[in-house]
């Protein structure tokens, strides 16, 4: 190795000395500075840690079992943590020798690991915030702090649709972290983490802001990052170059189960208003309209004629929910929500959630080429109903129209059941009908914002058509509801 190394330097003070003369000039001007400069702009995280290291805790979990049960794996707590996370399920079992020479008695339970994970203090006197999966279901919480004193932690609260979580320790004057505003954060700005990956308490990892406002579901839209985030950080804060937690990391983007690249975690002014509720009642209580909806495609709002393709496409209206009761109708783009603007249809359940149950709310709307308000009332938040079955199919007896469709009267049960006047029903789907996804057993209520009566009216509407513009017609399909551009056939 020596001699190699020996020969590698020769050859390079052979090279350097040959172009001596291609090598001074540079260094002589601005590469010099220019590295030197390079070198002096990046990121010194010393002072960051020290000042906030102090308030970022170990949480680890125990389950009670009986006496020589065992949890499986439980020596193993980064990986029981690891399959609960990553795969939703618990690590698969191991084989437990039999215990020998054990004397005969009652059982006492026996405490064993069950799970690691990371958090963060927000008040002196021992507020503790983590994620659900951290703490959820564990008999026993313990916290520890970077001075090596442990904590038996009591949970406050659980939310699982935020993935947040509240603990408390019996302390006073303790450190903690300061809350800062993630609608401040910038892409591309300087981050850290600091967490317990598979146990390794108190390490710290950096990155940058990659993304904001990332849908991963209902009520979180999560900050993404490029921060080496692992299992055993959950929990653990997001922290800016102020020294402000951002978010609580939460999750991991992977396909081997490991780190890859990619890390989510939730904005901390959404873990503080379910930290707040979960401190006040021990749960979260949310707001719903009974609406299902989607998103409202380019297509879609220029054949409405909306000036842009934003809001939150209304596919079904609960019966006897507050949106059927304030007037809204299958069809209808929710455009605001109390003055605010839906952008995308993921920024109104978590408006609405926000709302406390009980409250009036005046929605504006997109209807037939207009917008218009609606008054409802909020109220709790409850599981989903269970959607109905299709209408049944039936068999074409005409030829197709010019949108390729063969369509039927709906009888006077079909729209009782629907409850709707009017409409049609798809007997048969063909040419560009079916290459925009309609099916036979789809109900057609709308055709370019005007209502749809009957097969006749439809047929004749659809025979004026433009044939060079698409286009649109509102279809029901089961419970839900969806706008669909089609182009005549031909185009």
């Amino acid at each position: 190795m020596r001699a190699i190394l020996s020969a590698r330097n020769t050859i390079l003070a052979v090279l350097l000395g040959a172009s001596s003369a291609f090598f001074a000039l540079p260094l002589a001007g601005g590469v010099s500075s220019a590295s030197a400069a390079s070198v002096a702009g990046l990121p010194d995280f010393t002072d960051l840690v020290e000042r906030t290291g102090a308030a970022v805790v170990n949480i680890r979990t125990t389950e009670r079992v009986k006496n020589g049960q065992g949890i499986p794996g439980s020596d193993d707590e980064e990986m029981q943590e690891f399959f609960r996370r990553f795969f939703g399920v618990p690590m698969p079992p191991r084989q437990q020798p039999a215990p020998r020479n054990r004397k005969p008695g009652p059982q006492q339970d026996e405490e064993v690991q069950r799970g690691v994970g990371s958090g963060f203090i927000i008040s002196p006197d021992g507020f503790v915030l983590t994620n659900a999966h951290v703490v959820d279901g564990a008999d026993d919480v313990y916290v520890t702090l970077t001075d090596k004193r442990e904590f038996k932690a009591k949970i406050i609260g659980v939310d699982k649709r935020t993935d947040v979580a509240v603990v408390k320790i019996e302390g006073s004057n303790l450190p903690r972290l300061t809350i800062g505003d993630p609608g401040k954060l910038r892409v591309g700005e300087w981050v850290i983490a600091i967490g317990s990956p598979f146990g390794l308490e108190n390490t710290v990892t950096a990155g940058i802001i990659s993304a904001k406002a990332r849908d991963t579901g209902d009520y979180l839209p999560l900050i993404q990052t490029d921060v080496a985030v692992n299992p055993g950080n959950s929990g653990g804060p997001l922290i800016n170059m102020r020294g402000e937690v951002v978010g609580i990391n939460s999750q991991i983007y992977s396909r081997s189960g490991g780190y890859m690249g990619i890390s989510f975690a939730v904005p901390i002014d959404e873990a503080v208003r379910v930290a707040d509720q979960l401190r006040a009642t021990g749960k979260v209580t949310r707001g719903r309209i009974g609406v299902q909806i989607g998103e409202v495609t380019k297509d879609v709002a220029e054949s409405l004629g909306m000036p842009r393709a934003n809001g939150a496409l209304v596919q079904r209206v609960e019966p006897g929910g507050p949106a059927e009761k304030g007037g809204l109708e299958a069809g209808d783009i929710i455009l605001k929500l109390n003055g605010i603007n839906i952008e995308k249809s993921s920024d109104l359940p978590r408006l609405v959630g926000a709302i406390k149950p009980g409250t009036r709310a005046t929605l504006t709307v997109w209807r037939k080429g207009a917008p218009r308000d609606f008054t409802l009332t909020i109220i709790e938040l409850e599981p989903e109903k269970t959607a109905k079955k299709e209408p049944k199919k039936a068999k074409p007896e005409q030829p197709a129209n010019a949108l390729g469709l063969v369509v039927s009267d709906l009888t006077e049960a079909q729209k009782k059941e629907l409850k709707v006047d009017g409409g049609v029903i798809v007997d048969a789907a063909e040419g560009s009908a079916a290459r925009a996804g309609l099916r036979p057993g789809d109900v057609i209520l709308q055709l370019n914002n005007t209502d749809v009566q009957d097969a006749k009216q439809f047929n004749v509407a659809v025979s004026k058509l433009d044939t060079k513009k698409a286009a649109v017609v509102l279809v029901r399909r089961g419970e839900a509801s969806q706008f669909v551009p089609i182009r005549p056939n031909g185009q």
